[in-house]
C-alpha cells in the first residue's frame, strides 16, 4: 500500500472508531489529565486526535487491550504514512500520558507505553523575518488602517511582535488583560502559566486606537471579554487572523507561504537576541518553562552573522 493510500485509512479510521467506548474512555483520561497538570486546549485537541487513531487503529479491541508490540505497529504506520518526527514525537506523549493514568487507575496491569523511545528530532533553525520585512508587514498598504479590520489588524500584529506571542495567546487574549496605565500586558500561556510582557510605545498607539476607534461598534451593549472582535462582536477566530494576514503578507510584498504567526514569534525573539538581549529575559518574554528551548534562537542570530560576515568581510 502507498504512502498517501496508508496517510487516507489512517485518517479515515481515526475520524470513526470501531470501539464504542474509546471516545468515552479518552475523554475521561484527558479530564483527570487537565485537572491534574493544566494542559492546554491545543494540547487536549491534539491529545483526543491521537488516540481516536490509535482506538481505530486497534478496532475492534479495545484501547485497554493494547500492547507494547501494537504500539510500536502504529507508530511504524504513521511514519510510513509520512507523519513528521514531530508529530510522532507528540503521539508518544499521548500514548504514554494516557496509558499511565490507565495503569494508575487500575484500568490495566501493565502501562505498554512505559519503553516506547521518543525519537530524535532534529534541532531545527526557527524562521525569521528580517526587519524590514517585519516592517513592511506592520506597515502595510498605505490604507491599510483605514478600515475597522484594517485598524484591528495593525493593532494584532504589531501587539504580537511587540510581545512574541502565540496565535492561540493573541486571539484568547481578554479586554482585561491589557493594562494601559502600566504598558503592560497579561499572557496566560501554556499549561496556564501566566507572564507579564511589555508592550512597547507602538504597540500601544495601535492597541489604543483600536481600543476607541473600533471595538466599541463592535462590542456594543454586551462588551464580551474578548479584546479582538470580529464585526459581529464574537472574538476574531484564529482562522480569520491567518487569513488577514496572508493577505497582508502579499500586499507588504512577502511571501505568505513564509509568513505565519509563529513566524512573528521567532522574529521577535531572534531580533531581539540581536539587539542584545539576554537570554534568561527572553525566556521569560516568550513564556518558555525550559531555557534549552529559548536557546535555540542563538543559532538564528549566528547564522545572521555568519551570513553578514560573508557578505561584507573582504575575505568572506
Amino acid at each position: 500500500m502507498g504512502t498517501r493510500t496508508t496517510a487516507i485509512r489512517l485518517q479515515a479510521r481515526a475520524a470513526t472508531p470501531a470501539d464504542a467506548d474509546a471516545t468515552a474512555l479518552i475523554d475521561t483520561v484527558l479530564e483527570r489529565l487537565w485537572a491534574e497538570h493544566g494542559l492546554s486546549k491545543a494540547t487536549l485537541a491534539a491529545y483526543r486526535r491521537d488516540l481516536r487513531a490509535l482506538a481505530a487503529f486497534l478496532a475492534p479491541r479495545p484501547l485497554t487491550a493494547a500492547a507494547r508490540a501494537d504500539l510500536f505497529g502504529f507508530l511504524e504506520a504513521r511514519v510510513r504514512a509520512g507523519y513528521a518526527a514531530k508529530s510522532n514525537a507528540r503521539l508518544l506523549s499521548s500514548l504514554r500520558a494516557f496509558y499511565a493514568v490507565l495503569q494508575r487507575d487500575g484500568g490495566i496491569a501493565e502501562d505498554p507505553a512505559r519503553l516506547l523511545d521518543m525519537p530524535r528530532l532534529p534541532r531545527s533553525v526557527p524562521k525569521a523575518l528580517s526587519e524590514s520585512q517585519v516592517e513592511a508587514l506592520l506597515r502595510g498598504p498605505e490604507d491599510a488602517a483605514d478600515s475597522p479590520d484594517g485598524l484591528r489588524l495593525r493593532a494584532m500584529l504589531e501587539l504580537m511582535y511587540a510581545c512574541g506571542l502565540r496565535v492561540s495567546e493573541l486571539v484568547e487574549l481578554p479586554a482585561a488583560a491589557v493594562n494601559r496605565r502600566q504598558g503592560l500586558l497579561r499572557v496566560l500561556g501554556k499549561g496556564g502559566k501566566e507572564r507579564l510582557v511589555p508592550m512597547g510605545q507602538e504597540a500601544q498607539h495601535w492597541l489604543e486606537r483600536y481600543l476607541a476607534e473600533v471595538r466599541p461598534a463592535q462590542a456594543g451593549k454586551r462588551n464580551p471579554p474578548a479584546l479582538f472582535l470580529d464585526a459581529k462582536g464574537e472574538a476574531l477566530s484564529r482562522q480569520r487572523f491567518w487569513a488577514e494576514l496572508k493577505a497582508r503578507a502579499t500586499a507588504a510584498g512577502i511571501d505568505p507561504a513564509k509568513v505565519s504567526p509563529h513566524v512573528l514569534r521567532h522574529s521577535f525573539a531572534t531580533h531581539l537576541l540581536n539587539h542584545g538581549a539576554d537570554l534568561r529575559a527572553l525566556q521569560m518574554l516568550l513564556g518558555h518553562s525550559s531555557l534549552s528551548t529559548t536557546q535555540i534562537y542563538t543559532l538564528v542570530a549566528k547564522e545572521g552573522l555568519k551570513r553578514m560576515h560573508r557578505a561584507h568581510h573582504p575575505r568572506g
